[in-house]
Formats: structure tokens, sequence, C-alpha cells
């Protein structure tokens, strides 16, 4: 995918045009029209633009990032939005919340929860190959994960860049507290099962995320390499789920249970973030 990323056929003013509405919806917690009108459906140069120029405006306003998310892993995910590759986006630390925290319904636009494996890095992936073996040369340990996935664009109704320029539809994440290394567990091999409400509503394996999720880390590691922001040791990658988001509402609770790394919950309540 990386030989797709070159330069933007859209303008600046045009990239500007489209994180301003990205932003006025995350602001006003009114979900937006798309962006593809601005930036194109499809120009991965435009979209990351788009990316990185709100990713810019955060960390201007005292924000700090934590690491990645990889989006779009898993062919029922891809489905479920008509696309056909995987995107990233930046995680930050006020998207973080600890294993069974009650999490504001109003803190994601549109929120819908999908169940991963999390990845803590202990070097840089940065310099050489970025194979496989220097993937898992560099994680410290994995936990289970929820991502709480929003958009800021109304219904969902995305295209590739729309999602891309919206920071792969990120807005929280659920770590689990047991930590396993990777002489532990293997990636690949782990079953998910994801319930809301006591009630099974997702399920699937390490396979279903581009084959293996470590696999999907040494694609971002090299498609962020390749857009100069390369990983660095400490933060954490969300590789990418394991079967397909479903929405959430306040009063739900989502559980998932993954085979080798147990368990990790968050609950949902009425209100907006703090």
């Amino acid at each position: 995918m990386n030989e797709t990323i070159g330069a933007a056929a859209a303008g600046p003013s045009d990239i500007a045009a489209a994180a301003g509405r990205l932003t006025r919806a995350a602001a006003s917690g009114v979900p937006c029209a798309p962006v593809r009108d601005l930036i194109g459906r499809d120009d991965l140069a435009a979209a990351y633009a788009v990316q990185a120029a709100l990713t810019a405006a955060r960390l201007a306003a005292g924000a700090r990032i934590t690491g990645r998310k990889i989006g779009l892993t898993s062919e029922a995910v891809q489905r479920q939005l008509g696309v056909d590759q995987p995107d990233f986006g930046v995680l930050f630390e006020d998207m973080a919340y600890a294993d069974g925290a009650v999490i504001p319904a109003g803190r994601v636009l549109q929120p819908r929860a999908e169940a991963e494996i999390a990845f803590v890095l202990g070097s840089d992936l940065a310099d050489g190959p970025l194979d496989a073996r220097q993937v898992r040369d560099a994680v410290v340990y994995g936990v289970a994960a929820l991502e709480i996935c929003g958009s800021r664009i109304a219904g969902w109704d995305i295209s590739f860049g729309d999602t891309v320029a919206d920071n792969a539809s990120a807005g929280a994440y659920v770590l689990g507290t047991e930590r396993r290394t990777l002489e532990e567990f293997e990636p690949v091999d782990v079953v998910m099962s994801m319930s809301i409400g006591g009630q099974e509503v997702s399920t699937g394996t390490g396979a279903a995320c581009l084959g293996d999720p470590i696999e999907a880390v040494v694609w971002l590691a090299r498609t962020a390499r390749d857009l100069g922001e390369p990983l660095r040791a400490g933060q954490v990658v969300l590789s990418g789920a394991l079967g397909p988001m479903r929405p959430v509402t306040a009063g739900d609770t989502v559980t998932a249970t993954l085979s080798g790394l147990g368990t990790v919950t968050a609950g949902f309540t009425e209100g907006a973030a703090s």
C-alpha cells in the first residue's frame, strides 16, 4: 500500500477545510458531512495530511500521544464499512481508560466497540527491515483491549479517505490487566468473544487481523516510518479488531474475553466528556 502514498492531489485549502469541518463536529458534538468532497475518497496523502493537521492542533493544545491504532484489519469490519485495506490513527492520553471504567457515552461520537490485542513496545521501530522478527523483539507484552471507535461523520457514511482523515475513527480505548509476553501467548491463535449486557455480539480470532496481529504491526511500523513518524518505545499499539464492531449506548456494559489474555470490560453512562 505504501506506493499509493505520494503527493496530495487536494490542495492546502482543501486539507484545512476538511480539518476544520472535523474539528467543529468534535467541538459541537454534532456529526458532520463527509470530507471526501474536499479530499477525495481514496487520496491517502490528503487524508493523512488532514489527520496530521488535527494531531498537530491537539499537540499544540497540550495533548500527549500514547501510541497508534490500526484500523480496518478485519475482513468483517472492512465489509461493514466498504473498504479493502487497513489504516492507522493516533492514540492520545485522554483516550485511555482503565479496565472496568465507566465511560461517558458522549465521550465518543456514534460509539462502536470492538475487541483486539494491544501491544506495548519496549524499543523503537524506526530502523532496519521492520519485519515480524523485529516487531516481536520490540513487543514487551500484549493485553486484551477494547477500542471504542467513533465517527465525527454523520451516520458513519465514510469512504476510506473520510475515516483516515478522522484519525482512523479513533475514540477511546481500554486495556486489560493481564500482561503476557509473546513467549506466553501467540497472537494469531487468540480466540475472542465480545458481549454487551451479557449477550455475545462478536467473535473472532487473531487470524482475522490481517492474518496475524504481528503482521498488522509490521504493516503499521513500515507505514508510520514511511510517513516520517515511526513507532517509539513505550507506545501502545492497538493491532486491530478480531471481529465485527458493535454500537454501544448509555447503560451498556461491554466485556471481551481473549484466550490467554483474560477479559477487559467497560461500561457506558449518560453524559458528555468532562
